[in-house]
């Protein structure tokens, strides 16, 4: 069955988890070999995939229906989220229709501020969302907005933090022509230009006094004057702000307004750093390897067994960001070949002494973990780079493959599929090396 096969093809009496799997490959297939694609195709495959969304909220609404009916004959005592393991939590959030853009783990802390932020979207209650740098707080800002009715709306993003003090409030709240030099005519701001959607303020810690002042005014009323206007203007823009300081520690010190903070923070959202939920650092890593081969026009890349140790237990200062920057590197020096270790900085290598890296990061201590997922974490490592290299080797094609290595082909492709690899992505790849 083709993607067009979709348009002739009559509704379903009865929507299934069968159909709707068989039509998400349909259109994952079209989008994957694909040699280009204009306009019309694009609106085409939006067209579906607002249809497949549409029979997912159906068949998700009949579930809830069911249970809702059952629930009436024989109350069920739900779980706790703390009673449910990770696994199950990430499955039911996934199942609640819930959009992320990305991969997820299973880190309770992080399955937590998923919760909250989900929780928080349908509303239109202020967002304070803190973390270190680099954990995703942007990510979860556009969480927050793509789960919401105001979807469809703009979403503004501003760094408080990359505008000079003279200039916030003109980009924030809009300036009037002549309000000062250089203003040659009217302007709105972000919170304008956000009216009915959201406005992300990043950094929000670094937004002056006086810039605070109006921002809560915006809080309290959703009103504001443009710079050097006496005229008042009402806009309908949810605030979603982050922060990697403690703007209440600040609040003590007078750096920030305390009320301003309070009216923020309404809703909290924190975020735990990478070295808190090791259990993405894989899933982040293939995502991002993925992601590379594709932009840089290289094979997906393989990762020695040392490296994998090493990516797995350093302790990430700059947490996802730097993860992806070091995955790009890496994929770019090992040119579609083994990355290893000496493709990654010199500033965190294994051997250099450098500020920045401590000697936990660089010398991970395997007694942390058990002996024996010790062991099969390596077998699992050394069993999939050596999949990896075969399909290297023989071009994707398994047959051969299986062939070269005497196992059973059947065996070989439950391997392959254990490890998540895919033949194909080795064939297109080599032909267009």
């Amino acid at each position: 069955m083709k993607l067009e096969d979709l348009e002739e093809a009559s509704p379903p009496s009865t929507v299934t988890y069968a159909k709707l799997l068989e039509k998400i490959e349909m259109i994952r297939s079209s989008v994957r070999w694909a040699q280009s694609m204009d306009r019309p195709e694009l609106q085409k495959i939006l067209t579906h995939c607002n249809t497949l969304r549409d029979e997912m909220m159906q068949l998700s609404y009949k579930e809830r229906l069911v249970n809702f009916s059952a629930s009436e004959k024989l109350p069920i005592v739900k779980e706790s989220p703390s009673q449910k393991t990770g696994k199950k939590r990430k499955q039911e959030l996934l199942e609640r229709n819930f959009i992320f853009e990305g991969v997820f783990g299973e880190s309770p802390v992080l399955l937590e501020a998923l919760e909250i932020a989900e929780k928080a979207a349908p509303t239109t209650l202020p967002v304070l969302i803190d973390g270190e740098s680099g954990t995703g707080k942007e990510l979860m800002a556009k969480v927050i907005h793509n789960n919401s009715s105001r979807s469809g709306q703009p979403y503004v993003s501003i760094n408080c933090g990359a505008i000079p003090e003279s200039l916030i409030e003109s980009e924030l709240f809009g300036h009037k022509k002549g309000a000062f030099t250089g203003a040659t005519s009217d302007r709105k701001g972000k919170f304008e230009s956000a009216d009915g959607g959201t406005i992300f303020l990043d950094e929000i810690g670094e937004l002056p006094l006086q810039g605070q002042v109006k921002l809560l005014r915006v809080l309290q009323s959703n009103e504001l004057q443009r710079v050097g206007s006496d005229q008042v203007t009402y806009v309908d823009a949810r605030i979603v702000a982050a922060t990697n300081r403690d703007l209440l520690e600040m609040s003590k010190k007078g750096l920030f307004r305390e009320d301003l903070y309070y009216r923020l923070s309404v809703i909290n959202v924190t975020l735990p750093p990478l070295r808190e939920r090791r259990d993405e650092i894989t899933l982040l890593r293939e995502y991002f390897s993925a992601e590379a081969a594709e932009q840089l026009h290289v094979r997906p890349l393989l990762l020695s067994p040392r490296l994998q140790t090493f990516l797995q237990h350093y302790e990430y200062p700059g947490n996802i960001r730097e993860l992806r920057n070091l995955i790009y590197r890496i994929s770019c020096l090992a040119g579609g070949g083994v990355g290893d270790i000496e493709h990654l900085p010199d500033s965190i290598r294994p051997g250099n002494a450098k500020p920045g890296l401590s000697k936990k990061s660089h010398r991970p201590s395997l007694l942390e973990q058990p002996l024996a997922d010790i062991k099969k974490e390596a077998a699992d490592a050394a069993e999939k780079l050596y999949l990896e290299q075969g399909l290297t080797e023989e071009a994707g094609k398994v047959a051969k493959f299986a062939r070269r290595v005497n196992m059973n082909r059947s065996h070989l492709w439950t391997l392959l599929k254990k490890h998540g690899l895919n033949a194909d992505d080795y064939k297109q790849s080599t032909a267009g090396s």
